[in-house]
């Protein structure tokens, strides 16, 4: 992975954008625990939206992580 001076990849910004949207729907899973919707969906005791919350964030502070800018790269 050979990036030129000054320049960020494009890696960064992919993991920096499932970072945010992770914790955005991770909250509103979060959210659910406690205000359960008036009609639930046929799987809602699975609570996807905390655990591809989760998972998303997870990801994107991984790519985030290891893509930053100010890392090295001899």
């Amino acid at each position: 992975m050979t990036s030129e001076s000054g320049s960020i990849s494009i890696w960064f910004f992919i993991g920096f954008s499932l970072l945010i949207n992770g914790i955005l729907i991770l909250g509103a899973g979060i959210y659910e625990f406690s205000h359960k919707p008036e009609f639930p969906v046929v799987l809602f005791e699975l609570h996807a939206g905390a655990w591809w919350g989760g998972i998303l964030t997870l990801i994107g502070a991984i790519y985030t992580w290891f893509y930053r800018p100010s890392q090295s790269r001899g």
